[in-house]
């Protein structure tokens, strides 16, 4: 487990890196409280390849491997979590692109996705169908020339200013999660058929805002994704993928957290005496290392799975669940190290809480990771 990376590799690490500290970093409590990642922010991290390091480079993307993608997306999520939620959102719309689409279909959006001419969507979760995308009631019709898309979708990143939102619909009703298929609706073209409820006003990842939306549309024929009745399957394989970003996200927040509880118990001084002096200080910072250092080695375990094409689902769900866990666990007690100024705004800790608690609920909640790794081994 060396978790290696190339030398071209580790130079766009290192760029994002620098980007995350100069741009990210100074613009976070701003995205927050604005709850809005400006586009100039985007465009900056496009032009280093950040919004399709999940693509090949046949497609526009860098090229990257997961271990080099997942040290990139922590380092972006350490910055600026909102930031990275738009940036992995772009990644689950196009990674259903890449796995599910035809070539042509992959042509069109993939390279200009890459490049930030356009931005994407993941359009699966419904208000009656979160945990268990099967019971979607969202369906697509054959109509002449095309499909009509009729439904309400939930809880979606990006989609109230996204260029294109992937729809996963039922196309026959009766097949249970063999009847969902996805499409592809440009949402310029499909406006009139598109009615967008403001964003949601949620804990944290302010500055990435997410929408619930009705969809009542028609949609040309070339709009389904691949083969109809594949997108339960197209579905699944993007989240084994979003959950190892998720697990990189979560990393992000637990360093930023753990190096400001760091630094604090050292500059703090109570009777004289730094804080992580006193031994009920130091075992706090132990157990979050701890736990921080076990997440780390188990995300970049799944990514190199993820590269070596094998099996990945027991380990992304693993990785998930131990990181997202952890990253609530490191923000809560670095909080507690701050004391009462840690619950203040002019700190980030209490950013930090409130963005760390949906990673134990999206992309599959800790309970849905803990079913997936408890099937697995029942094999």
């Amino acid at each position: 487990m060396a978790f290696d990376i190339t030398a071209d590799e580790q130079e766009l690490v290192d760029a994002v890196v620098s980007i995350s500290k100069d741009v990210l970093v100074p613009q976070a409590a701003a995205a927050d409280a604005n709850e809005r990642v400006s586009d100039e922010t985007l465009k900056t991290l496009a032009e280093v390849g950040v919004m399709g390091l999940n693509l090949p480079e046949e497609f526009g993307g860098p090229g990257v491997g997961s271990v080099a993608m997942s040290q990139m997306v922590a380092s972006v999520t350490e910055a600026c979590a909102s930031t990275a939620s738009i940036v992995t959102a772009q990644f689950l719309a196009t990674d259903s692109i890449l796995l599910g689409g035809t070539e042509a279909q992959r042509e069109a959006w993939l390279p200009r996705a890459a490049a930030g001419e356009v931005i994407g969507s993941f359009g699966l979760t419904e208000p009656g169908a979160g945990s268990n995308p099967a019971e979607m009631s969202t369906k697509a019709t054959r109509v002449d020339g095309g499909w009509h898309i009729k439904g309400t979708k939930c809880f979606i990143t990006n989609a109230g200013f996204a260029d294109f939102i992937v729809v996963y619909a039922k196309t026959d009703v009766d097949a249970g999660h063999k009847g969902i298929s996805a499409f592809i609706v440009d949402t310029a073209a499909a406006s009139a058929g598109l009615d967008f409820n403001p964003p949601e006003k949620t804990m944290g990842l302010r500055g990435s805002p997410v929408y619930e939306f009705v969809i009542d549309t028609i949609v040309p024929e070339d709009a389904l994704l691949g083969v109809e009745g594949e997108g339960f399957t197209t579905a699944m394989r993007v989240l084994d993928r979003g959950r190892i970003e998720v697990a990189a996200m979560s990393l992000g927040i637990g360093k930023a957290a753990l190096d400001a509880a760091v630094d604090w118990a050292g500059e703090r001084k109570i009777s004289g005496k730094p804080l992580n002096r006193l031994q009920g200080i130091a075992f706090k910072l132990a157990d979050m290392y701890t736990k921080y250092r076990s997440a780390w080695l188990l995300t970049m375990d799944a990514a190199e799975q993820r590269d070596a094409e094998v099996d990945f689902t027991r380990s992304s769900a693993t990785a998930k669940l131990a990181a997202s866990e952890a990253a609530a666990f490191i923000a809560d007690e670095a909080l507690q190290i701050h004391g009462g100024y840690g619950f203040t705004r002019d700190f980030p800790l209490e950013r930090y809480v409130r963005d760390a608690r949906i990673y134990r609920i999206y992309e599959g909640s800790s309970e849905i990771q803990r079913t997936i790794i408890a099937r697995s081994l029942s094999k």
